[in-house]
């Protein structure tokens, strides 16, 4: 949607951007990736530019340590990376400025050292295939921190000529990255000035909601602005008549990152916008078997979230089967580097808190670190913090599962597992005791809180908040490939897991399943009141019923699986149920 702010165009000098000539965010990898074979990639896992542009050097290009929101345009995808080996470079040949007056032609690029003692060395050459080419340093103020900065290259120093080369490059044992390089035309007319824009949810549900950008701005006052965004409407101030305000862009779907383009005569003003994902916070108990389409990403689904960039977590075909355990559905799986997945559930403060799932190790192969450990998934804290992980370390052809709160660990447990093997894993927290718990391959026919715990952590810092749990890809040598199924979260070992814990109620059945005619039988042992709860598989309340009747009328319910919840006399049963 296109809106046009009309009014006099006055010229008032300020120091901004004007025409964009060249830009370059690094794409979006999906993992480590030497230059030559980035250039080759297919995108988003690319360099955006293609011939005549051409892209060289030693370095590579990551995901990890990303520009985020660090400055004003930064897209928080992939950077450069320049090792801490002297001499690594990133070059790019093939530029055409000489259409633009040198004394107006603006660098900037992102920019992070690993160390204020030493900086990057940006050159420029209009001879580059020479034989013997000329290269010329450029001056800009250093960084002096070691965070993300947005680095400007004053106008007069970068030449008009039809074959500009840049190369970066890396002069100590420092490691440093390179994200968001632009040429743009500078014009003294162009005086408005982009902060970086905010979102925020418009709703936060099962569906695919909106989102409403707000981008600050300054300079403003004059002229006829023209403002285009790739989606969504605008709104808000009029910089052509308002000095200093907000343009708004409303009604743009979640998942999805805009560019706003802003334009007033020469002058042009493009502002990135990262997707916001509107997500809602699922309620306990959690169920979630990945019915999600084969080959779909984990964090395209309502309930998950990506934290990162690289190579997805992926919906797998099939069903890990464990005895007790009915799955449905289908799993996930992930290996080497990538993407990590959060999924947020009701904040928890006191009591317990339980997470389980079915994992499958079905090669190790991956793992050719010398130290080959890594934590794959954990509980966390509502703000995506670890408090909890899961580890797993490889000894030989086999290997053992751990558990603590830090980032390594040698809390190992001793038992030495085969790849392939089906192995169900609880991982639990008691605030009271401040204790880390976890359970491997218990017998669910007597599980229960007082179980033993396969390896145990009493910490000495409280866990304030549990309200997340993530599933992490590490590097490409230290995780293992591996298949995820049936992840349930609560408060209570009985409201845990997905199986019939008919044990709990004496003589407990639930028939028919599936049910076909609308009416849902339960008999038990005393047949004594007991309250029913159902609900479907993205954790909403869809039936609560307290009854003496054994009959229970689903006939309001779709087609699909659900979650059932049994209660009598102080005990819990649960069980899936699949309505046709």
């Amino acid at each position: 949607m296109k809106k046009i702010y009309s009014l006099l165009l006055l010229v008032v000098s300020a120091v901004s951007f004007g025409q964009t000539i060249y830009s370059e965010n690094m794409g979006i990898p999906t993992g480590t990736t030497l230059i030559p074979a980035y250039i080759t990639g297919t995108a988003p896992a690319t360099f955006q530019n293609g011939s005549p542009i051409v892209y060289s050097g030693t370095g590579d290009v990551r995901a990890t340590s990303g520009s985020g929101t660090s400055y004003s345009g930064s897209s928080g995808g992939g950077n450069v990376f320049l090792t801490g080996t002297a001499g690594k470079y990133f070059q790019i040949d093939g530029l055409n400025t000489s259409g633009y007056s040198g004394s107006n032609i603006q660098l900037s690029f992102g920019y992070l050292t690993a160390a204020t003692t030493a900086q990057l060395v940006v050159e420029y050459s209009t001879n580059a295939s020479a034989t013997t080419p000329t290269w010329t340093a450029v001056t800009f103020s250093n960084n002096t921190t070691t965070t993300w900065n947005l680095v400007t290259v004053a106008p007069g120093q970068i030449p008009s000529s039809t074959t500009l080369s840049l190369r970066f490059t890396q002069p100590a044992t420092t490691q440093m990255r390179i994200d968001d390089i632009k040429l743009s035309n500078y014009n003294a007319s162009c005086t408005l000035v982009l902060a970086t824009p905010t979102t925020a949810c418009d709703a936060t549900t099962y569906g695919i909601d909106t989102y409403t950008a707000t981008i600050p701005y300054t300079g403003g006052g004059s002229g006829t602005y023209t403002i285009v965004p790739t989606a969504g409407t605008v709104g808000g101030d009029n910089p052509g008549s308002v000095a200093a305000g907000n343009i708004i862009i409303s009604g743009i779907p979640e998942g999805t990152g805009i560019t706003v383009n802003v334009t007033s005569g020469v002058c042009q003003y493009p502002a990135t916008v990262a997707a916001a994902n509107c997500k809602p916070i699922n309620p306990l108990p959690y169920s979630e078997s990945f019915p999600y389409a084969v080959g779909s990403a984990l964090g395209s689904s309502q309930k998950w979230l990506d934290v990162n960039t690289g190579d997805e977590i992926l919906s797998a075909a099939g069903n890990l089967s464990y005895t007790g355990v009915t799955s449905v559905g289908n799993s996930i799986t992930f290996t080497g580097a990538g993407i990590d997945c959060f999924t947020p559930f009701t904040d928890t403060t006191s009591g317990t808190i339980y997470a389980s799932f079915l994992v499958n190790v079905t090669d190790l192969s991956t793992m050719t670190s010398t130290t080959p450990l890594t934590y794959f998934a954990g509980l966390t804290s509502a703000t995506q913090s670890y408090k909890g992980r899961v580890f797993i370390s490889k000894s030989g052809t086999q290997y053992q599962f751990g558990l603590d709160a830090a980032s390594t660990t040698t809390n190992l447990d001793a038992t030495l597992r085969n790849a392939g093997d089906v192995v169900l894993v609880v991982l639990g927290y008691d605030f009271s005791s401040m204790t880390l718990s976890l359970w491997i391959n218990p017998t669910l026919s007597s599980f229960s809180a007082a179980t033993p715990p396969t390896l145990t952590q009493v910490l000495t810092t409280a866990i304030t908040d549990l309200g997340g749990f993530m599933f992490r890809q590490d590097t490409a040598s230290t995780t293992p490939t591996m298949i995820i199924d049936e992840l349930r979260i609560d408060t209570t070992i009985a409201g845990l897991l997905s199986v019939s814990q008919n044990n709990a109620i004496a003589g407990l059945k639930m028939y028919p399943n599936p049910v076909t005619n609308g009416v849902l039988y339960i008999n038990t042992e005393a047949n004594a009141e007991r309250n029913v709860v159902i609900y479907d598989m993205v954790g909403k309340l869809v039936l609560n019923t307290t009854t003496t009747e054994t009959a229970i009328n689903v006939a309001g319910l779709n087609a699909g699986l659900y979650i059932v919840k049994i209660t009598e006399a102080g005990k819990t049963a649960t069980s899936k149920l699949v309505v046709k």
